[in-house]
């Protein structure tokens, strides 16, 4: 049984927001372990009986590419990197994911999952995948439905129908999807008893979507294959046509296809069905969609008071609190079922009954231009990394640190000229048409207007530090000629 994962990496996470921004969301993060949400997602899925695994695919758009390949490499699990280059739901992304799987002729079971959730039962996991997997290859659309605990409004919700063929009759016919219900709704869902939340993961065959999506949306299928069969590969980066891609309609596997089936299987007698079956299996397997900070306190260990820490934090009198710091020491005395998280440009105190509301404070940076909505204050690259560490009128002091074989790109600036000064490592220095090195300790000027480049050709990180002085210091201010990474 050949298996392709599918790892869905859209959403900003602004809930999470300060750790999750728009340019660096909650699936590239750290947040219950050493792997990132993604890293985290791809290696779960190793280890499903009697299944080969294909190497994983990931679809996301351009600003993530290349952090997502670096957390690939560093995992050594190398795959396809899918380029949106634009959001249009799940429905797009998956359809361009089941052109791409098909193109090697195998028709594989793909297994479809967001790229930010949290499932701490991993074994359990892979259990219900193996039998999710059988059914997807005799050709059913296969889902998986979390047991609710308590009448949450925040998710969907799938009915369990009558039961389905297999699976130790632990697989039930999908009787409906139903959207984020008010409090009354979700309680009446609880209590029936068979109500599933709606938890976004999907198995079936390449040739079984492409197939009910051209049923279902025809538009959607047309305005996909047209991107594909213009596209373009890039080493691990699979670039579909952009111009054809922005024609495509935006909507969601449940909007696009599941609920079609569902109607179609509750009006139409099995003879008269043209879409595959729907089949809903119950996860129970510690899944969380890590949704906002009260979600990831619920799932982290907690000392006696029921307090989580992460970082440099010190405690006094504390009592079911998340704090967490990225850098200075936090102190917290007498907090009570409080969230405070710390970064390097920004500071959120938010009680945890007040968590959803986050996502308000995001929207009003955007509305302010702040720059903490969508950046933090380091920022990678593909070729490194920077942190502004200062800034004031007509100047800014970067970090800059270059992996080996790292290369920026050639450019000019209008209206700031650069100071560099090399801490460790080696750098190479093109300016005005003169390559030279630089070591440690040894300094150069790049003024206003020149072509310059920076490089690593050695084997160890390059570190320098970078003065900028300017009557403008923002990034938009870079005038590219040659770049190795396609920017």
């Amino acid at each position: 049984m050949l298996i392709q994962p599918i790892v869905l990496s859209g959403g900003s996470g602004t809930r999470l927001w300060p750790l999750s921004r728009e340019k660096y969301p909650k699936q590239l993060l750290a947040l219950t372990g050493a792997d990132s949400l993604l890293q985290a997602t791809v290696r779960r899925v190793e280890g499903i009986d009697g299944a080969t695994l294909c190497p994983p695919m990931v679809v996301c758009n351009e600003d993530y590419r290349f952090v997502i390949a670096e957390q690939l490499r560093l995992m050594e699990r190398p795959g396809r990197i899918l380029l949106e280059p634009c959001g249009k739901n799940t429905a797009p992304a998956l359809t361009l994911a089941a052109l791409a799987a098909a193109q090697s002729g195998t028709d594989p079971v793909l297994l479809v999952m967001p790229a930010d959730h949290v499932i701490t039962g991993a074994a359990a996991f892979r259990r219900v995948l193996s039998a999710g997997a059988a059914l997807a290859t005799q050709g059913a659309v296969v889902t998986f439905g979390i047991a609710p605990d308590a009448p949450e409004t925040g998710y969907g919700y799938i009915e369990a129908g009558a039961p389905y063929p297999g699976a130790d009759g632990a697989a039930r016919h999908i009787a409906r999807f139903v959207e984020k219900p008010d409090l009354a709704t979700a309680q009446a869902y609880l209590d029936a008893g068979t109500y599933l939340w709606n938890s976004g993961l999907f198995m079936l065959r390449a040739s079984v979507w492409l197939s009910a999506i051209g049923r279902c949306r025809a538009d959607i299928l047309s305005a996909c294959q047209a991107a594909w069969d213009q596209g373009q590969t890039d080493g691990e980066f699979v670039r579909v046509n952009p111009q054809a891609f922005a024609q495509c309609p935006a909507d969601s596997i449940d909007y696009a296809v599941m609920e079609r089936i569902a109607a179609e299987a509750a009006t139409q007698p099995p003879e008269a069905r043209q879409l595959p079956p729907g089949v809903v299996l119950a996860l129970d397997a510690g899944w969380s969609d890590v949704g906002a900070w009260d979600a990831l306190w619920n799932l982290l260990p907690k000392d006696a008071q029921g307090n989580v820490a992460q970082g440099d934090v010190l405690l006094h009198d504390c009592q079911n609190t998340l704090s967490i710091s990225q850098g200075r020491l936090l102190a917290c005395i007498g907090l009570r079922d409080l969230v405070v998280v710390e970064t390097a440009d920004a500071l959120l105190v938010v009680h945890k009954d007040r968590t959803q509301d986050v996502k308000k404070v995001v929207d009003r940076l955007k509305q302010l231009g702040r720059s903490e909505s969508s950046l933090h204050r380091k920022v990678f690259r593909p070729w490194g990394w920077y942190d502004s560490v200062d800034e004031g009128e007509r100047f800014q002091v970067k970090r800059i640190v270059v992996k080996p074989g790292g290369m920026l790109s050639l450019q000019m600036h209008h209206h700031r000229a650069e100071h560099w000064i090399v801490v460790s490592g080696t750098a190479r220095v093109t300016r005005d048409g003169e390559t030279f090195l630089l070591s440690e300790n040894q300094s150069t000027f790049i003024p206003l207007g020149i072509q310059h480049r920076l490089e690593n050709p050695g084997q160890v990180q390059l570190e320098m530090i970078e003065v900028q002085s300017g009557s403008y210091l923002g990034e938009d201010d870079i005038v590219r000629f040659d770049d190795v990474y396609g920017r």
